[in-house]
């Protein structure tokens, strides 16, 4: 069995034009999320297994406690909040509300109970639907959108969260009963020229974005070429036989001293088989690499993505560069999202032009996350989201194949520290 997205939220816009559009796209998404808990028992919902992780029952915990601390409570009134210690137990991190408990605690919350948890997400969705009915206030209805948009992003980290506990109990369980497709043949590599030139680069301020998105702002490229595929598990694994992981001078210092202290010799999720072969594990369980050739490469950290495009001779490309090119797409942005159930990136296809610019997997570029000239974070507490963590970071992006398709756009900035491989993350090669 594996959850069928609902293809709702696939279709709706970014930017819903009415109340009533907004709480069709609330009421979708908060069941999308719903959906993907389908095939989980409550005893897999438990599960933290890794430092990144959280237990699939906090992220229902945590989606709902957004919605009523910074839309609820202080805008509809005579609400009740459903437990008054929910407000600090699934705080995240905005210190700006309450302390909150260590992130590494999260697997010892039996209690409350999964019931519970439902029970707490019906009480805010039935408020949110109240207030959404009623004449909401404009701001009250601006962190509607964003919160949307949040459980969006925990839908996808809830995949990860789960392929990683699936990985790491030994039975290897799969998250959806269909095997996915043998894939051996990738088509070849083809180098797409760009320009450069001033180009303008972040949000256009029409539809919903978040605030590292913003100021638009010009930029100043050189010329420079991208390949038209993202890289293949067949490209990487000659990466390996050439002794990549071997080759201190492939790496970034700090990449290389992360390669010795974690035994790096492969991707997360590879593995041998009792036949000694190359494995690769996926939301369909266990696969031969074999035949896997021609997908991408996934799970791999920004190290080991400068790396390889150190052994190829080339390089990866500046986020500006990424968003330079992808706005030569017409959006909306189509490709290998969540709602195409396949949950692990696929072969690119033989056609002209860039591929696999948009799903598949987090492109990992070359550029630091810092604001952009002018920027300036959200209000109050809802300016923890993405500011506070402008340091020691690296830029993704273009989504994933675990990624809500109505949830990305060519500005969308996604960031990881540089050795984090759990998110579904590849590369794409930069020349010139």
């Amino acid at each position: 069995m594996h959850a069928t997205v609902s293809p709702a939220a696939e279709t709706l816009s970014v930017r819903p034009a009415s109340s009533q559009d907004l709480l069709l796209f609330f009421c979708s998404v908060r069941q999308q999320t719903e959906t993907l808990c389908l095939p989980l028992t409550p005893e897999d919902m438990m599960v933290q297994s890794c430092p990144e992780a959280s237990p699939v029952k906090w992220h229902l915990a945590h989606t709902t406690w957004f919605f009523e601390t910074f839309v609820l409570t202080p805008y509809l009134e005579g609400y009740r909040p459903f437990h008054p210690d929910f407000v600090w137990l699934f705080n995240s991190y905005y210190n700006s509300v309450s302390d909150q408990p260590l992130k590494k605690l999260r697997a010892c919350f039996s209690r409350p109970s999964l019931e519970e948890i439902r029970a707490y997400r019906h009480h805010v969705d039935a408020a949110v639907e109240r207030l959404l009915e009623s004449s909401a206030h404009p701001e009250a209805v601006r962190r509607i959108t964003i919160g949307v948009h949040h459980e969006q992003q925990h839908q996808e980290l809830l995949a990860y969260d789960v392929k990683n506990a699936f990985w790491v109990n030994p039975l290897h369980a799969a998250y959806r009963s269909e095997p996915l497709a043998v894939a051996t043949e990738a088509p070849p590599v083809r180098w797409i020229d760009f320009p450069g030139g001033l180009v303008e680069i972040g949000h256009r301020g029409e539809g919903f974005s978040f605030d590292n998105e913003r100021p638009r702002h010009r930029h100043y490229l050189e010329p420079y070429t991208l390949a038209s595929r993202l890289v293949t598990c067949g490209e990487y694994l000659d990466f390996m036989r050439d002794g990549g992981y071997q080759r201190p001078e492939l790496w970034l210092s700090e990449g290389w001293e992360t390669v010795k202290a974690q035994q790096w010799s492969a991707p997360l999720y590879w593995f041998h088989g009792d036949d000694g072969e190359w494995q690769l594990f996926t939301l369909a369980g266990a696969m031969p690499l074999a035949a896997m050739l021609a997908t991408p490469v996934c799970h791999v950290s920004y190290f080991e993505a400068d790396a390889f495009a150190r052994w190829a001779g080339k390089r990866l490309p500046t986020e500006q560069e990424w968003e330079a090119a992808a706005e030569t797409i017409p959006e909306p942005a189509t490709g290998n999202f969540l709602e195409s159930g396949e949950l692990h990136p696929m072969p690119a296809s033989s056609g002209a032009g860039l591929q696999q610019m948009y799903g598949d997997l987090w492109e990992w570029t070359a550029s630091a996350y810092l604001g952009y000239p002018g920027f300036a974070a959200e209000p109050g507490a809802l300016g923890e989201y993405n500011g506070k963590f402008m340091c020691n970071q690296m830029v993704l992006r273009g989504g994933s194949a675990v990624t809500p398709a109505s949830h990305i756009r060519s500005t969308y900035r996604n960031f990881f520290s540089p050795d984090t491989r759990w998110q579904f993350a590849g590369l794409r090669l930069a020349n010139r």
